[in-house]
């Protein structure tokens, strides 16, 4: 959703605040800001157990698609939500004032960073302005976007009580991170323990009624902030152990042993340890973008986080990494990287998914293409991509012999890769592709 998501957020007109509590409903109407990869599945396992939803976006093509199906879920949660829109039961609109039918209200936008890599929390605190303006007592608030420690407080609970809404007692306010993971079937929204952190305990007890028919479990803490720090605390764990993924397979390379082989050895321990594996960078919404909102605010504090720190550098410099060294390649196979022909394979930012925000490969053919190649792309799932003004269509079958470099970031399962060893020269950066008469790593000198 965009900055601009919520026209009118500021100074609409507010319904006036009393004191009178009522009840959730048994089945609430729930309204879900933000149709993204959060909200959307949320509302369909919400409407699945009888619970009407209210999807809020005011992107107008993404609620066209999401309505007609033509959205990067997984086939059978795209039938699922189809058979959710003929019920009725979930309603999309691009009207924020729909909100103030909504019992609960879920809070799922997306939190970025800038080109410095500075936290953009703009379009949550337009998300949360709209919700507030609108907000009516006995209405639950579940924050699950991933933010920086105290934005719950700052966002929802202070400026509600600034218009007379005491968290707890006339509404109830709540921070429950999404965990969903594109394109891992084994850990599914429904599955995966929700963490649940309230502003008082009844306000814990008022989401956790509603929530419960998204999960299979609920894992309470104490406050906002724990379960801030939480979400916080996953993502910052996975961009430290992804940084020694790149690591370790440096030092593999240089021992001439295989990281891939070594990383499932070490997987084989049944405790302490989780694999994590070399690639070309790392994408998306979450890994390498909602650590920054920790580090932040623990450097102006005057109290940095020096590992993590140091583990976002290495995470944030790989994509450059990896491209330096595709142009040395090319260097060395054409003499020049302008007029090269090169090819990426994979420019999702990961195995199964269509999603290509903040993808290495993107930054690869950027860097190659300003420095004058030829760039195509293989990537089944994703049939067309704009960049930099160029537009690029996937290739169905290469000519993998007719190029100077292939250049391998993602491999997808159930995708044919037949033709991948004709190529001539191979940069492998998952240390998995087949093929290649003559094969590099990023390791390599």
């Amino acid at each position: 959703m965009s900055v601009e998501s919520f026209p009118g957020a500021i100074g609409a007109a507010e319904p006036a605040a009393t004191s009178a509590i009522t009840a959730t409903p048994a089945t609430p109407t729930v309204g879900i800001v933000g149709m993204g990869y959060v909200g959307l599945p949320t509302a369909v396992s919400l409407t699945e157990a009888g619970i009407a939803v209210i999807g809020l976006d005011s992107n107008a093509d993404r609620l066209r698609r999401v309505a007609t199906g033509q959205v990067d879920l997984p086939a059978q949660d795209r039938a699922r939500l189809l058979l959710e829109m003929r019920t009725g039961r979930l309603r999309l609109t691009g009207e924020a004032d729909a909100l103030v039918e909504a019992d609960v209200i879920l809070v799922c936008v997306p939190t970025p960073v800038d080109e410095n890599l500075e936290p953009d929390p703009r379009i949550l605190r337009s998300a949360c302005d709209a919700v507030v303006a609108r907000a009516r007592p006995g209405q639950t608030f579940v924050l699950t976007s991933t933010t920086y420690v105290g934005s719950t407080r700052e966002m929802l609970v202070e400026p509600l009580a600034r218009r007379g809404l005491i968290a707890g007692e006339d509404v109830f306010v709540v921070f429950s991170p999404e965990r969903i993971n594109p394109g891992a079937v084994e850990h599914t929204q429904s599955t995966t323990p929700r963490v649940v952190g309230g502003a008082t305990d009844l306000c814990a007890n008022r989401a956790s009624g509603v929530l419960r028919h998204s999960c299979e479990q609920i894992h309470r803490v104490r406050s906002l902030e724990a379960a801030e720090m939480t979400k916080l605390y996953e993502n910052t764990f996975r961009a430290v152990n992804i940084a020694l993924a790149f690591e370790m397979a440096d030092a593999c390379h240089h021992y001439g042993l295989d990281p891939i082989e070594v990383t499932e050895a070490a997987a084989t321990k049944p405790y302490a340890f989780m694999a994590h594996y070399p690639s070309a960078g790392v994408g998306g919404h979450c890994i390498g973008v909602d650590p920054y909102y920790l580090l932040r605010p623990l450097r102006t504090a005057g109290t940095p986080a020096k590992m993590t720190e140091r583990a976002l550098e290495i995470v944030s410099a790989r994509p450059e990494r990896v491209a330096r060294r595709a142009k040395e390649l090319v260097e060395r196979v054409h003499g020049a990287t302008a007029g090269a022909r090169v090819l990426i394979v994979g420019v999702a930012y990961k195995p199964g998914v269509a999603d290509v925000r903040e993808a290495p490969a993107v930054h690869v053919i950027a860097a190659l293409a300003d420095s004058g190649a030829h760039v195509e792309y293989f990537d089944p799932l994703v049939p067309r991509l704009e960049l930099g003004g160029r537009a690029y269509e996937h290739t169905p079958v290469p000519d993998a012999a007719s190029y100077d470099l292939v250049v391998v970031a993602t491999i997808h399962p159930d995708t044919d890769y037949g033709w991948l060893p004709a190529s001539a020269h191979l940069l492998d950066c998952t240390h998995r592709a087949p093929g290649g008469r003559l094969r590099f790593v990023v390791s390599d000198a």
